[in-house]
């Protein structure tokens, strides 16, 4: 669990909370269906409509990274670049065969097993950027579902602050329903900025960090089975193995 989201999301939503309350005000006042449905529907149509249906399901499903972020495997990654070298400069390329079996993670598994076939150092960098390239364009592209609901949010918030004030001026002859309408209208415009800032933002800058430290380990590894097929010196391993290691 990564507490400092969840701190960070309760202090924002208390500083609402506890604002609304020190000037007197209900908290029942901010519980608008009607405007949460605008912004949020709104917010997330609009999103849909600029990106693919698989991109757009895989941000949602990157959500959970900020609360439960993906395990930090550089250690045994770091474990694994050290059997790789011994058994390339002890038994031969070869042998990584029978390592690349028990290697969980594709990428990993596909650069070893470029090296087994004999594929050439340059040509195997080669197409290892290739892949990285590939992953960091479609993470960032789903990552985009964030920043683009932040963008669209408040614009979707003055939409639904309209559609409350022409609630309120079709029903000037009735006051009992003006206040309906003006409570859509002030809501819908603090659900939409509130969501922009308090929640889509934050949300889509930490996934941009751990896209980021993902792309940065994948770039780290194909530079070590680069070292590894070209038979590069083990300190040169080690070396890349403590810039894997060291908190960036």
């Amino acid at each position: 669990m990564d507490w400092s989201s969840v701190i960070g999301l309760a202090l924002a939503l208390a500083g609402l909370l506890v604002g609304q309350a020190l000037e007197g005000g209900k908290m029942a006042s901010l519980l608008q269906p009607a405007a949460f449905a605008i912004v949020i529907v709104g917010t997330f149509g609009a999103v849909l409509l600029q990106t693919r249906l698989r991109t757009f399901v895989r941000g949602l499903e990157m959500l959970r990274w900020v609360f439960l972020p993906p395990a930090d495997t550089r250690a045994a990654l770091a474990r694994d670049i050290g059997q790789w070298s011994l058994t390339a400069r002890r038994d031969g390329p070869l042998a990584l065969e029978r390592l690349m079996e028990n290697t969980a993670d594709r990428f990993n598994a596909k650069g070893l097993r470029m090296i087994v076939d004999g594929i050439a150092p340059d040509k195997l960098r080669q197409l290892l950027d290739v892949e990285i390239s590939a992953y960091e364009m479609a993470e960032r592209q789903a990552v985009k579902v964030w920043e683009s609901a932040a963008g669209y949010s408040p614009t979707i918030g003055i939409l639904g602050a309209v559609l409350g004030l022409i609630h309120v001026m079709e029903n000037l002859t009735d006051p009992s329903k003006l206040g309906s309408g003006i409570a859509v209208a002030f809501v819908s415009t603090i659900y939409g900025v509130g969501l922009a800032n308090l929640l889509f933002l934050p949300v889509a800058n930490k996934l941009k960090a751990i896209v980021s430290r993902r792309v940065l380990q994948y770039e780290i590894t194909a530079a070590v089975l680069y070292d590894i097929a070209t038979g590069d010196h083990t300190r040169i391993i080690e070396e890349r193995v403590a810039s894997l290691l060291h908190e960036h």
